[in-house]
């Protein structure tokens, strides 16, 4: 196959087969989307709150089409209140139907850059399980007031029908937020969604100025993000944070704390976000030592975080070397079953977090659609829908998937990539080694941020080591974007 005309949506299913996906939704599917649009929209009355007079609003990124939370605030005399709405889609999706069958098969949407591949059909999760803007949908409202030092207070969750008023986008509200731009013309047109904004701004800043006090980790991440047109790969951009983006996570963390909490409170089992201690916390020490600082010897993250604001601040040009290095260290996420008589649960350690559990994206995870199934049904005083054995292969089969599911995404970045590089053979770029094992050693450059693998002079590098490679060469069929050491 010619790199020049290379099918990167064929590549991309291929690539989701070979890693264990099952892109084709199973039979049955379309009629079970039937019986979901007929049953027709929710209406409020007994416990579903009618909450579509307030002006809730959406911000994701610029493409999304599947948008699974709106957020509101207000002030109140303890604080900001907010609102966080998720898409109710276990209303919608039945246990062991078609649909939820292939979703808890699936567990998870994959996104490659070029194809998208949903969990749930996206009759359902771009539209009728979608809070789109202009339609009203039933959700689950998880609420907390934010008080003065940045804890929530008065936690609370319930179903709401719902309104999203406006569906913003990240690349526009956070500079717009950050005084860099103007707001566009959603924003313009409603001096109250202004409003809304900057105290959903402020609430957000005070939760993470206090969760970072606690020993939350801050990294300045920087991702790829392909201009694909027409098929054709035309360049790959940086993608980072913003206002907005921070806005977003430390609304969700909130509202998956609240969730993990109020599960626990009520001796409830669920599936739980875990990350553990760094079991390369040495390693971690090692490359903190470089700057001169002297880390514990034992994992802390508050520590961490102190020597990670720090070096933001001071070298802001070196710093994505150094967090995303450390990123490689922390290891990666899973999911666990967390009985409901486990009174010291295992945590978050990036977050600082000891309640954690995924709750806000049941269009795109099983876990966080298991979860609204698990509080339903503690709202309504019923018995758990899942035994603990069931919550037990759920929690493995999400994790298992999840890794399989990045595994499809890291080779389309570099498919993509090596598209993209194809026409810059022999330059050097600056980097950082992500991984180092039997089967390679690796590095992400920054400029533009791919990954690739050091076929060259790759002795005795580790991960966190700076370093400066040349391009080799590219394989868009086979994934392969090789450097050597400069």
């Amino acid at each position: 196959m010619s790199t020049n005309h290379f099918d990167l949506a064929a590549a991309a299913f291929l690539e989701m087969v070979r890693q264990g996906f099952d892109p084709d939704f199973p039979p049955g599917t379309e009629e079970q989307v039937e019986q979901i649009r007929a049953a027709g929209p929710a209406a409020p009355g007994g416990i579903v709150r009618d909450l579509r007079h307030l002006v809730w609003s959406s911000i994701d990124n610029d493409t999304s089409r599947d948008l699974d939370q709106l957020e509101w605030a207000e002030r109140v005399e303890a604080g900001i209140r907010v609102r966080v709405a998720v898409a109710d889609v276990s209303r919608s999706v039945e246990r062991y139907s078609p649909i939820d069958r292939h979703a808890a098969d699936q567990t998870k949407t994959v996104y490659t850059g070029v194809r998208n591949f949903p969990m749930l059909p996206n009759e359902l999760s771009t539209d009728l399980t979608s809070l789109n803007e202009g339609v009203d949908r039933p959700a689950v409202v998880t609420e907390y007031v934010v008080d003065a030092q940045g804890y929530l207070e008065q936690q609370s969750i319930y179903r709401a029908v719902v309104h999203n008023c406006a569906q913003l986008a990240y690349s526009k509200v956070g500079p717009w937020l950050e005084g860099e731009a103007d707001s566009d013309t959603k924003i313009a047109a409603s001096a109250e969604l202004q409003a809304q904004l900057k105290l959903q701004d402020e609430a957000a800043r005070a939760v993470h100025e206090r969760r970072v006090s606690e020993g939350a980790l801050e990294f300045n991440r920087i991702e790829s993000d392909p201009v694909v047109i027409d098929g054709e790969v035309r360049s790959i951009r940086p993608a980072s944070h913003n206002r907005a983006t921070n806005l977003i996570e430390d609304f969700m963390i909130g509202a998956n704390e609240t969730m993990a909490e109020l599960l626990r409170a009520e001796g409830r089992s669920c599936i739980r976000r875990v990350v553990r201690s760094p079991e390369r916390w040495d390693r971690i020490v090692e490359l903190v030592w470089r700057y001169g600082t002297v880390l514990p010897a034992e994992p802390d993250s508050a520590a961490l975080n102190v020597f990670l604001r720090r070096q933001r601040a001071s070298d802001a040009v070196h710093y994505p070397d150094l967090s995303l290095a450390i990123i490689k260290l922390m290891g990666p996420g899973e999911y666990l079953l967390s009985r409901g008589s486990e009174a010291k649960p295992l945590g978050h350690f990036g977050l600082a977090a000891r309640d954690y559990a995924h709750s806000t994206a049941p269009n795109r995870r099983f876990a966080d659609l298991v979860m609204q199934r698990l509080v339903k049904a503690m709202l309504d005083g019923e018995p758990a829908p899942y035994s603990d054995g069931e919550l037990n292969a759920i929690a493995q089969r999400c994790t298992l998937q999840e890794t399989a599911g990045h595994k499809v995404e890291r080779a389309m970045r570099k498919r993509v990539a090596a598209v993209a590089l194809r026409d810059s053979l022999g330059k050097f770029f600056r980097g950082v080694v992500t991984g180092v094992s039997e089967k390679g050693v690796y590095v992400r450059v920054f400029d533009p941020p791919v990954e690739g693998r050091i076929m060259r002079g790759e002795e005795g590098l580790d991960v966190g080591d700076t370093v400066t490679v040349r391009l080799l060469h590219t394989d868009p069929v086979h994934a392969f974007i090789d450097f050597g050491l400069a």
